[in-house]
C-alpha cells in the first residue's frame, strides 16, 4: 500500500501562506506598516506579486495569532497597537523569563549548541557591518531563543517566543539609533563569553542589563513616534512605505 501523492496545490498555497506571513512581518517590524493602520489587501497584493488574497488573508491570521495584527469586523486586518506602558510591562517579563533561564541554560547547553550561537552571532556581526538593520535583528532574536531554549523548559521557551513575537515591532525600533546597534553587538560578545565559560550568574546579570539597557533607548524612540504620529496611526492605510535594509540614523 503507498501513501496518497501530496496537493500540490495546497503546498504551493502554504509557500505562499508563510511568504506573505513573513513579507507582512518584515513591513510592520521594520516600522513600514504602523500601529493602528489598516493593512489593504488590495494593496499588499499588488506589492507581494504573485500572491493572491487567499493567502494573504491566511497569513494575516497567523499573525494575529503573533499579536501583529488584529482582524476586526468590517476593517479586516490592521496594525496592533501597544502602549509604551504595554511594551514595557512586555519587557519586564521577557527580562524576567531570560534572566530565569540563564543558569539552567549554563548548566545543560551542548558544546554543539554553543557552536551554534556562535555561527549566529558571526553572522549577526556581518549583517551590522553590513548595515542589514533587519538581517541582524533576526539574528539577534534567534540567538536569544537559543539561549532560552537551552535551559530544557519548553514552557518557558514557549512563552518567551510569543511575547517576543507580539512586541517585535517595537523592539526593532531602539537598533535604529546607531549607538545602540554597536552598544548591542558589544554586548553580545559578553553574552556568548558567558555562554562559553558556562557562567550562569554572570550570564543572568549580562542579560538583565542589556534588555534594559536596549529598552531605555527604545522607549524614547517609541515615545517620540507616539508624540509625532498623535492620533493618525488608525486610519485607512496608504501604501506601506518600502522597508529600509540599510544603516540605521
Amino acid at each position: 500500500m503507498t501513501d496518497a501523492p501530496m496537493n500540490s496545490n495546497g503546498q504551493d498555497r502554504g509557500k505562499r501562506t508563510l511568504l506573505a506571513a513573513r513579507r507582512v512581518r518584515e513591513l510592520i517590524v521594520s516600522g513600514a506598516l504602523t500601529p493602528g493602520q489598516r493593512i489593504s489587501e488590495r494593496l499588499m497584493s499588488e506589492q507581494l506579486e504573485g500572491i493572491s488574497r487567499t493567502p494573504l488573508r491566511e497569513a494575516f491570521k497567523i499573525l494575529e495569532a503573533e499579536g501583529l495584527v488584529t482582524i476586526e469586523p468590517n476593517r479586516g486586518a490592521v496594525v496592533t497597537a501597544l502602549s509604551v506602558t504595554d511594551v514595557a510591562a512586555s519587557i519586564e517579563v521577557l527580562i524576567g523569563l531570560e534572566t530565569m533561564a540563564a543558569e539552567p541554560a549554563c548548566e545543560f547547553i551542548t558544546d554543539a549548541e554553543v557552536a551554534e550561537v556562535e555561527k549566529l552571532h558571526k553572522d549577526m556581526v556581518q549583517a551590522h557591518h553590513d548595515g542589514e538593520l533587519m538581517t541582524y535583528f533576526v539574528l539577534n532574536q534567534a540567538i536569544h531563543q537559543r539561549v532560552v531554549d537551552a535551559a530544557r523548559n519548553p514552557v518557558l521557551s514557549r512563552i518567551y517566543a510569543a511575547e517576543c513575537a507580539r512586541i517585535r515591532r517595537y523592539r526593532y525600533a531602539g537598533n535604529r539609533k546607531n549607538e545602540r546597534w554597536q552598544e548591542a553587538v558589544r554586548e553580545h560578545e559578553h553574552i556568548l563569553d558567558a555562554l562559553r565559560k558556562r557562567a550562569g550568574p554572570m550570564l543572568r546579570e549580562i542579560l538583565r542589563q542589556h534588555h534594559r539597557s536596549g529598552w531605555a533607548v527604545s522607549r524614547k524612540v517609541l515615545e517620540q513616534e507616539l508624540g509625532a504620529v498623535g492620533g493618525d496611526t488608525a486610519g485607512e492605510a496608504k501604501r506601506p512605505r518600502r522597508a529600509r535594509s540599510a544603516s540605521p540614523a
